[in-house]
């Protein structure tokens, strides 16, 4: 599937992306795969409606992941009200999965999902939040679908050039904060470290151009795009969802898991760590969430 850059300065395979702690790919998965995946994905996945703020998010969502033999599983939280049920991997997404691995050399445990419907679809600035996510592990991003651009930015505290090379005409200043755009095509994968999670913050803008400006790449499928984001996560929750346990939690163990609280003060506090996670190019995890947090949803007004 070919590509379109939207911009001079994006970033491709081979080129050092954020950090230098990740790349992009292209072709990723094998030809009789990438030619399926789209429309068995579409149907495979129980698509949900998700809630921030009250309002709901733009595009449709979906989580999935990998259920320990007593049925506790893995529990990825970031800012939303209420997080859809993760279900088990799905036979398409599950043969992604082992791709993504292929490429890692390392285990991942928990996808999240997104159907960008068409180019009004977006998802804001933000850095990944890390207190599930083990540390040392990587974020992959499988993009399925319409070409879309992901922009980097670096963070607002950050020098507007954090590698020092003003002279590359791929990286331009935006208010003083370094911008890199990666085109991530059908069946194209970014792999994000953990140090370009913490000092550079991601989006997919809205593309309200009319399809007579978009090239193949950007009209494939009709315009619409799926995304499967994978994570190592390292808290799990019981299959009740009443008991909280390991890395992102008070109780480190199984054995030490805790009653789960949902909303109230302990979300007011994890939600601020958040914040500070999205804001701060040298955030401490160990200061911010290293004492762990029980809470589960982060509904408005509880």
């Amino acid at each position: 599937m070919p590509t379109s850059n939207l911009y001079p300065d994006t970033l491709g395979p081979g080129d050092a992306v954020g950090e230098g702690d990740a790349f992009v790919l292209y072709e990723f998965l094998p030809q009789e795969l990438a030619d399926t995946v789209f429309e068995r994905i579409t149907k495979e996945v129980r698509w949900n409606k998700m809630m921030h703020r009250g309002g709901e998010v733009p595009r449709l969502v979906a989580v999935e992941g990998h259920i320990l033999q007593d049925g506790s599983y893995p529990i990825y939280r970031h800012p939303a009200d209420e997080s859809p049920p993760l279900l088990p991997f799905s036979p398409t997404v599950e043969r992604i999965r082992q791709h993504v691995e292929n490429v890692l050399r390392e285990p991942v445990n928990h996808v999240l999902i997104q159907h960008y419907r068409s180019g009004a679809d977006y998802i804001s600035e933000h850095s990944d939040k890390t207190v599930d996510v083990v540390r040392g592990s990587r974020i992959v991003n499988v993009s399925l679908g319409a070409q879309r651009v992901m922009t980097l930015r670096t963070k607002k505290d950050a020098l507007a050039n954090p590698n020092g090379n003003t002279s590359d005409a791929r990286f331009r200043r935006e208010e003083k904060r370094t911008v890199q755009r990666i085109p991530l095509p059908h069946n194209s994968i970014f792999v994000m470290g953990l140090e370009t999670n913490a000092k550079w913050m991601h989006s997919i803008r809205t593309d309200k151009r009319p399809a007579s400006e978009k090239t193949d790449a950007e009209l494939y499928m009709h315009g619409e795009r799926i995304s499967l984001t994978f994570r190592a996560i390292g808290t799990f929750i019981t299959s009740d969802e009443n008991l909280i346990f390991g890395q992102g939690a008070k109780g480190k163990t199984r054995e030490e898991a805790r009653p789960v609280v949902r909303g109230g003060e302990e979300a007011e506090k994890l939600l601020a760590a958040f914040g500070a996670e999205n804001h701060q190019s040298e955030f401490d995890w160990e200061a911010n969430y290293g004492a762990g947090f029980d809470v589960l949803h982060f509904r408005p007004n509880q």
